[in-house]
C-alpha cells in the first residue's frame, strides 16, 4: 500500500510546530519535504537587501523576476536548507526583521501567485509533505489527507522563545508573542490566500503531544487513507 504516493498537506498558524511534524513525516514516509514558509522567507530576506518598497508593485514585480529559489539536502544529517539564487541563506531567513516582514511579503498577490505556481510544480507526482498556510485550501486543494495543525498560544510563543533564544539569549518573550499575534491577525486575515482551516483538513492540537506521539497520529490518518 505504501507504494502509493499521496499529497499531504499540513497547515495552521505561527509556532505549532508544522515544520518539525512535516520533516519528521516525510522521513517516516520517505517523502520529499517542501517548506513553504521558508520560500517567503527567501523573499522577504531578498527585498530587505535590496531595498525593495514593498507596497510598490512594480518594484515587486521587478525583483520577483530575479528570484530563484530551490531547496538542499544534506544527505549525512537530513537537514534541509533553502537556497536563493544559488546561495544558501538558511542561516538568515530565522532573523527578527524577517520574522517581522514576512506575513507582509506573504500578503502581496503576486509574491503568492509566484510561490504557490512554483510549489504546484513541485507537487505533480506527489510523494510530498508540505507546510504553510494556505496549502489545504489553495495549492492542493484537492490533497490526499490533510492536516489543520494547532496550539495554545502559550505553547506556541514557548516553542518560538527558545528556538530564537539560541542566536538572540537577550530576546524578549512578550516581543515575540507580540510577533505571532501580529502575524496571525496578517495571515487570517489578508486578501490573498488567508490561513484558514480548509473544510475537509483533519484538526491536531499538538499542545500536550510529543513529536513522536504527533507523527504517530499522523501515520493512523495516512494507513486510513491507503485502505479506504
Amino acid at each position: 500500500m505504501r507504494s502509493k504516493k499521496i499529497i499531504i498537506t499540513i497547515d495552521g498558524f505561527s509556532s505549532c510546530g508544522k515544520s518539525t511534524l512535516a520533516k519528521d513525516l516525510a522521513k517516516k514516509l520517505g517523502y520529499r519535504y517542501i517548506d513553504t514558509g521558508a520560500m517567503y522567507r527567501a523573499v522577504t530576506y531578498f527585498f530587505i537587501q535590496k531595498g525593495i518598497d514593498m507596497e510598490n508593485l512594480d518594484a515587486v514585480h521587478e525583483a520577483l523576476q530575479e528570484i530563484h529559489i530551490d531547496f538542499e539536502y544534506e544527505r549525512d544529517s537530513g537537514k534541509q536548507n533553502i537556497i536563493l539564487n544559488h546561495e544558501n541563506i538558511e542561516k538568515h531567513v530565522r532573523r527578527p526583521e524577517i520574522n517581522d516582514n514576512v506575513s507582509v511579503v506573504a500578503a502581496i498577490a503576486e509574491v503568492r501567485k509566484q510561490m504557490v505556481n512554483q510549489q504546484q510544480k513541485m507537487g505533480l507526482r506527489g510523494g510530498i509533505v508540505m507546510d504553510g498556510r494556505d496549502i489545504g485550501t489553495v495549492v492542493f486543494p484537492k490533497a490526499q489527507l490533510k492536516i489543520f495543525l494547532t496550539a495554545e498560544e502559550d505553547t506556541r510563543v514557548e516553542r518560538r522563545y527558545l528556538e530564537m533564544s539560541l542566536a538572540e539569549p537577550d530576546i524578549d518573550k512578550e516581543d515575540i508573542r507580540t510577533n505571532l499575534l501580529k502575524r496571525d491577525h496578517i495571515d487570517s486575515t489578508r486578501k490573498e490566500s488567508p490561513l484558514r482551516q480548509a473544510e475537509d483538513a483533519i484538526v491536531l492540537d499538538n499542545t500536550h503531544l510529543t513529536q513522536d506521539e504527533q507523527v504517530e497520529w499522523v501515520m493512523e490518518q495516512y494507513l486510513g487513507i491507503l485502505v479506504s
